[in-house]
């Protein structure tokens, strides 16, 4: 092909030419009929289509919505959550707990007190304040021990929102933030169970080792001692094959135990003779111990006054350690070490405090009209004791000594009936005042029980140990 042709070719001359213009008019008119037809077929398929449409969408008509949010335009902000959320000073208390709050664990050392935790903490000294500002309901703060335990949620920017403060195992004290400078303190009390444990032994060595192979804690060991101690004189009167049982209460707080309870009925026998005892709490809130029928297990004296190692020397007629001859010893020689506690027998009022000849420092008491005791050889008197005090029984009265005619520390202890001396070993003790009239029919009642349930353990435990 000549492509110089195309270059040199007069294109001008050629559409001026009389054919050419012909042509043209030809060409435009072609064209508009073109476009005309073009545009009435397109909008019959418009018509077409849209109506379709419609009918799709009235049978149904989410389609629709579907078309119409396909391009649809949505604009969602941007998320800042440290922006978003609530400020710690709009939070009140721990029911707002976010993750932007978490707890945290403290021990009370020794010598801490609440500023000095704080200040450890990184805490703010005036939220301190604010809460020590609340008066008697956070009294307690002020009295820290050693172990005791603080929870404090904190803020991720170190604000206190809330803090526990764990009293003792029953009850707790919660502070809560109620606004930027508020603080409100409630006090938690947490509810015990109680289960009833039933517990024997036998002794073979001693009460303690039999107690402690039962499972008894000391502090039972010594409960049960102090209920029977008017009647059993537990230094001289066991024996092997002494067999003891009770019921007593085991607390439990959340599934855990907490501590045992008292004993709620105990038996003891030694020497073939059977002793019985039931806790019974009368209306007034007043809790003590009762044989089945209604007589108090107190006596009106305790029959040994201090805690001692031996009796050094008996009632009656004996040769004297230091005057070298038989004299009437009047009371009983209980050895025990230097300082150990005098307890007063019983209820009664100081009408003798001083020296007494070879009987040291000595102090008399008397009980009621017919009764007085006498304790002699003292190191120390208790101070703020003299005549005319008043004391109760078990109270400390003072320490055992040797002061006076004495060969090594011990009580010298008399026990006197209408001004008679009598062998404080052998006398037969008055009873305390038995169960209230009010009282008798619903503790019999309830002794019933208790001690039924003491029965049929102690007849299960007598076949088990047959099998």
């Amino acid at each position: 092909m000549d492509y110089n042709s195309f270059l040199t070719r007069d294109y001008k001359t050629l559409l001026d030419s009389p054919r050419n213009k012909k042509v043209r008019r030809w060409t435009r008119l072609h064209t508009i009929l073109l476009l005309a037809a073009i545009l009435a077929i397109g909008t019959v398929l418009t018509f077409i289509s849209g109506d379709a449409e419609a009918t799709r969408s009235a049978v149904n008509p989410s389609l629709l919505q579907k078309k119409s949010s396909k391009n649809q335009r949505i604009t969602i902000p941007l998320h800042f959550p440290s922006l978003l959320q609530s400020s710690p000073e709009e939070k009140t208390g721990p029911s707002a707990e976010t993750s932007s709050t978490h707890w945290r664990s403290v021990e009370v050392k020794r010598g801490d007190n609440l500023a000095a935790i704080f200040k450890r903490e990184g805490l703010q000294a005036t939220d301190l304040q604010r809460i020590m500002r609340l008066g008697k309901s956070t009294r307690t703060l002020r009295r820290l021990q050693p172990g005791q335990v603080f929870r404090f949620q904190i803020t991720e920017n170190g604000q206190l929102q809330a803090m526990e403060y764990e009293i003792n195992g029953l009850e707790s004290l919660l502070l809560t933030r109620q606004s930027d400078s508020r603080f409100e303190a409630r006090a938690i009390q947490h509810t015990l169970e109680k289960r009833i444990t039933y517990t024997s032994g036998e002794i073979t060595t001693s009460l303690f080792e039999a107690g402690k192979q039962a499972g008894m804690p000391d502090n039972l060991i010594m409960d049960m001692a102090a209920i029977f101690g008017w009647d059993i004189d537990f230094a001289l009167d066991i024996r092997r094959g002494d067999r003891f049982a009770l019921l007593y209460e085991e607390q439990f707080l959340e599934g855990q135990k907490v501590m045992d309870g008292p004993i709620l009925a105990a038996e003891f026998t030694t020497q073939g003779r059977t002793f019985q005892a039931v806790r019974y709490t009368d209306a007034s809130g007043r809790s003590d111990y009762y044989t089945p029928d209604g007589h108090s297990m107190r006596k009106a004296f305790l029959r040994t006054p201090v805690d001692f190692r031996r009796i050094s020397s008996r009632f009656g007629r004996r040769h004297h350690p230091v005057l070298n001859s038989m004299r009437m010893h009047k009371g009983v020689d209980y050895a025990a070490k230097s300082g150990t506690p005098i307890k007063a027998a019983g209820d009664g009022k100081i009408i003798f405090r001083g020296r007494k000849g070879g009987y040291g420092r000595v102090i008399i008491l008397q009980h009621g009209g017919r009764y007085s005791t006498l304790y002699a050889h003292m190191s120390r008197f208790k101070r703020g004791l003299r005549v005319g005090s008043r004391v109760k029984q078990g109270q400390t009265i003072g320490y055992v000594g040797r002061s006076g005619r004495a060969t090594g520390p011990h009580l010298h202890y008399e026990f006197r009936v209408n001004g008679t001396h009598r062998n404080p070993l052998t006398i037969k003790l008055p009873d305390a005042a038995p169960i209230r009239k009010a009282y008798k029919q619903d503790f019999l009642l309830k002794a019933t029980g208790l001690l039924s349930q003491l029965d049929m353990h102690n007849t299960t435990q007598v076949a088990a140990n047959h099998l």
